[in-house]
């Protein structure tokens, strides 16, 4: 890795040196996820919320073709203002780095640059999946065969709501990724805690989630985990409530014929419309709860490893 462009912010590399347990976050939530100021303020939160449970956070992105890991304030603050920024992802964030261009990192993105950088547990707010209808179009988002290959433990609130979750647990199954709620039977879908579908897994403390990496990665096994992580019930949405919403803003689209990349913000988008800015203050609260789990995950592994 020597010919690549990396900067570890001060903090992160403080916490490397002393071997203190890291958790990364993606920058597409500063970037294409929410307006100015509010994203900042969301960004600084999270990264908050992963001191206050004992771990560093080291929020990642690229910046004029360097890959960050770990930003600081002032970094925040330019990326939160900036136009034009790319949605990286595994395909497009090595061009985006050698262009020299700026690029908020996708799940799958961050998953590949918290491996460079050793890190072992990802924060985020819901992973990518199979899009419904994906039998004609074959949308299927790089975060599961991500998953598949990369040995990071990412901390998700379950599959979007706006996906088709069967498919997306059979395609992860596929590719051998353990699907693990956490601290329920039921397989949590975003908004809410509830998909109707039966987890895969289920572990019940940080320490067990961090058992199973550590055991994952003694026996040769590649790829990462996904710990499913219910949002907190006062700031649910409930199944019944969303999900009418949901196949709203799906006809809505493909009446539109939007498709690719552009599906994903639209839907969140007419979501955020549709139920007058409460889908917005849930993925907030759910964000937020995912960073307090993973950095008792990597504070966790941080302890097994030591010595």
């Amino acid at each position: 890795m020597t010919d690549l462009p990396i900067v570890y912010a001060p903090e992160v590399a403080e916490a490397m040196k002393a071997g203190a347990p890291l958790v990364a976050l993606e920058s597409t939530i500063i970037t294409h996820g929410m307006p100015y100021p509010q994203n900042v303020e969301t960004a600084k939160t999270v990264e908050a919320d992963v001191r206050a449970a004992g771990a560093v956070p080291a929020t990642i992105a690229v910046l004029d073709g360097v890959l960050h890991i770990g930003l600081t304030e002032g970094q925040l603050e330019a990326l939160g203002q900036a136009t034009n920024v790319m949605k990286v992802s595994r395909a497009d964030m090595p061009v985006c780095i050698a262009l020299g261009q700026t690029g908020a990192t996708t799940v799958a993105a961050t998953m590949i640059a918290a491996r460079i950088a050793g890190i072992r547990v990802f924060a985020t707010g819901g992973i990518g999946g199979v899009h419904r209808g994906a039998e004609e179009t074959f949308d299927i988002s790089a975060d599961l065969t991500e998953l598949g290959q990369t040995p990071v433990t990412v901390v998700a609130a379950g599959p979007k709501a706006i996906l088709d979750i069967e498919k997306t647990l059979e395609v992860l199954e596929t590719q051998g990724v353990p699907v693990i709620a956490y601290g329920q039977d039921e397989l949590p879908a975003f908004w809410s805690r509830s998909s109707g579908l039966a987890a895969p897994l289920r572990l019940d403390t940080a320490g067990e989630i961090a058992q199973a990496m550590e055991m994952r990665a003694a026996m040769g096994i590649p790829g990462g985990q996904l710990v499913a992580n219910p949002i907190p019930e006062a700031d649910e949405i409930p199944r019944a409530e969303i999900m009418p919403v949901v196949e709203t803003a799906l006809r809505e689209a493909a009446a539109q014929r939007i498709a690719a990349k552009e599906v994903t913000p639209f839907l969140l988008r007419r979501i955020f419309e549709l139920t007058g800015g409460r889908s917005l203050t849930a993925n907030i609260a759910l964000v937020r709860n995912n960073a307090r789990l993973a950095a008792k995950i990597a504070a966790a592994h941080a302890t097994a490893t030591s010595g």
